[in-house]
């Protein structure tokens, strides 16, 4: 079974939160909201965005790649633990 339809409601939750981030910015722009106002909203829809990637990026490491819980090879198991790490760190 693929993690996206493992995760699918939690996956679903937060593309739901995201539609409703973009949503806030269009209603921003109608509104003819300021400049700065409008470049927060967007800034939390970058946000948003980011921390779905991570997520997809961290279990597809885990599932399709190495799981760093389980694998036996200490090197590879240390090494996709800090991959994850520095995903986590980037789209920060």
């Amino acid at each position: 079974m693929s993690h996206t339809i493992k995760d699918k409601s939690r996956l679903l939750a937060r593309v739901h939160r995201v539609r409703g981030q973009v949503e806030a910015v269009e209603r921003a722009l109608e509104a003819e909201l300021g400049c700065g106002d409008v470049l927060q909203l967007v800034a939390s829809v970058r946000g948003a965005i980011n921390g779905l990637t991570l997520e997809l990026i961290e279990e597809h490491i885990r599932h399709h790649v190495v799981d760093p819980a389980t694998e036996p090879d200490a090197g590879k198991a240390q090494g996709a633990a800090e991959l994850i790490e520095v995903l986590r760190t980037y789209l920060k």
